[in-house]
């Protein structure tokens, strides 16, 4: 992991492989079109106070994520200077948002694999800007190359390890909301980081019970309670949807329940996750093209499972409950049949007639445990439909709730930690579609609003009276295009921060 650190020292005295630079587009510049962004004064008067037009003629324009390198000038300690784009320069006396500078750090980061330490010269003046950087740095050097041979990414990082230092400079070290920024950062981008592991681990190393030793590891490390129910504890429960997903398996489902408690926490905040570890699609087998990437069919699970964790690395005075339903869909002689009815956790039928539409069983099971401790706000996260991803295409996910202003609230976080996503809504008349002539209802209702019919029937298993919201991170939880930003290719751990933001909120009762 990519250590981050918080230094003093003047870009052109620190001894590194290279500074990093913002620059922004500005027509009203000098320059013509480029400006150098605050934090980089230092290296600017070293190139004469022409940075921007050296860089101009280099090609830069200042779009965000664009990486221009050049040799440092004389006196420097290091021999590189990189200018990372930032995209329009803020109006007059705005700063730049976190998100730009999260990309623009993530970018930098990225063009820096195989270097050991790089002094970051962007705009820090404050806090906020100390955390986006030291994030946008620490995701964007991720690097997941287990399986590569010697341990090496060929293909994403032309076999060179991730950026071993990142240095933001301009920043007071000493100051203790700076320290806060950087320790908070850190916590967070390492559990994210965790999260894209387990999404990139293929399917044969990661099944349900190899999921659930994970989480009794972590749980192990960082003081939390762990409970683990294998197929036997599942059967004698009356676990029926996570034991119809699992059946077909030769690797059995699991529930885990994950909890961090702390001594002053008010508020106690469930968050239930989809683990299907693979996802075949079970009897209603997916077409050819479909199945490549369905390890990523998990990354609710593993998103859930880093927020928690994360809660307790930042000592959050919230309580947290996460909820893991594993599972492995796989067609088999024992596998649930299109047709068959089961009987869920909290007692309800279902009619499953598509055994491809397998996570909003499992999450009913797991959403009906978390209700009976009677939280005070349910969030589930899943890779639920294909329909999401046309709704809102692959970088935005959907929110859904039975509480307007939850979901609002919802939605500002993941703006605030720079996650796309967009509120959805739940209309009653497509509840009719899951009617069913021998079950409490179907698994699958109307083709069309198919994501929003998905949440419909996960709210038919939330405890009456309990606020709940349902991300559907179909689209942006695996990137199967190139890398940009912070964002690998692979698994992005996408809601992570969306979830430990709720936390905070919660933790210090801003939440509702």
């Amino acid at each position: 992991m990519t250590a981050l650190t918080l230094s003093t020292t003047a870009a052109p005295g620190l001894r590194a492989d290279a500074i990093v630079v913002g620059v922004a587009k500005d027509s009203g510049s000098k320059s013509g079109d480029l400006v150098v962004a605050p934090g980089a004064e230092s290296v600017d008067e070293a190139y004469d106070g022409k940075l921007a037009d050296v860089l101009g003629t280099l090609g830069a324009s200042g779009a965000e994520g664009e990486v221009t390198k050049l040799p440092a000038p004389s006196g420097f300690k290091a021999p590189l200077v990189l200018a990372v784009g930032l995209g329009p320069r803020p109006e007059k006396d705005a700063g730049y948002e976190a998100e730009a500078l999260r990309r623009a750090a993530g970018a930098a980061a990225r063009a820096l694999a195989g270097t050991k330490t790089a002094g970051f010269a962007l705009p820090v003046a404050d806090a906020a800007g100390t955390a986006a950087v030291g994030e946008g740095a620490l995701l964007g050097a991720y690097s997941f190359d287990v399986y590569k041979e010697n341990g090496k990414d060929a293909d994403s990082r032309d076999g060179k390890a991730p950026l071993g230092e990142a240095v933001l400079l301009g920043s007071n070290a000493g100051d203790e909301a700076h320290k806060a920024a950087v320790k908070r950062a850190t916590a967070l981008a390492e559990e994210l980081n965790r999260a894209r592991d387990l999404i990139n681990t293929p399917p044969n190393d990661l099944n349900p019970a190899a999921f659930a030793a994970v989480a009794e590891g972590a749980a192990e490390e960082h003081g939390l309670k762990v409970q683990v129910l294998d197929e036997k504890a599942l059967a004698k429960g009356g676990y029926g949807g996570i034991l119809g997903v699992g059946s077909g398996s030769a690797a059995a489902p699991r529930l885990v329940k994950l909890s961090y408690t702390s001594p002053k926490a008010k508020k106690h905040l469930a968050l239930v996750g989809k683990g299907i570890t693979y996802d075949s699609g079970g009897i209603s087998l997916k077409p050819a093209g479909h199945n490549e990437t369905m390890k990523c069919d998990m990354s609710g699970a593993a998103a859930v499972f880093a927020a928690v964790v994360a809660a307790a690395r930042l000592g959050l005075e919230v309580n947290v409950t996460g909820w893991l339903a594993l599972a492995e869909n796989m067609p088999s002689g024992s596998a649930t049949r299109p047709g068959d009815v089961l009987r869920m956790f909290s007692g309800k039928t279902v009619e499953v007639l598509n055994t491809d539409a397998e996570g909003r069983l499992v999450l009913a099971d797991a959403l009906w445990a978390a209700s009976q401790e009677k939280p005070d706000a349910i969030v589930d996260v899943a890779t639920l439909t294909g329909a999401m991803v046309l709704a809102l295409g692959s970088r935005t996910f959907g929110i859904m709730a039975n509480d307007d202003a939850f979901r609002s609230a919802i939605h500002e976080a993941a703006e605030e930690v720079g996650e796309e996503a967009w509120p959805m809504p739940l209309p009653e008349h497509l509840l009719k579609g899951m009617d069913s002539p021998t079950a409490d209802l179907a698994n699958m209702g109307e083709r069309m609003g198919g994501g929003l019919v998905a949440g419909l029937f996960l709210r038919e298993f939330v405890g009456e009276g309990i606020t709940w919201a349902h991300l559907d991170i179909a689209g942006p939880a695996f990137n199967e295009s190139g890398p940009f930003g912070y964002t690998p290719k692979g698994g992005t751990g996408s809601a992570v921060r969306t979830l430990v933001r709720l936390a905070e909120l919660a933790a210090s009762g801003d939440l509702g």
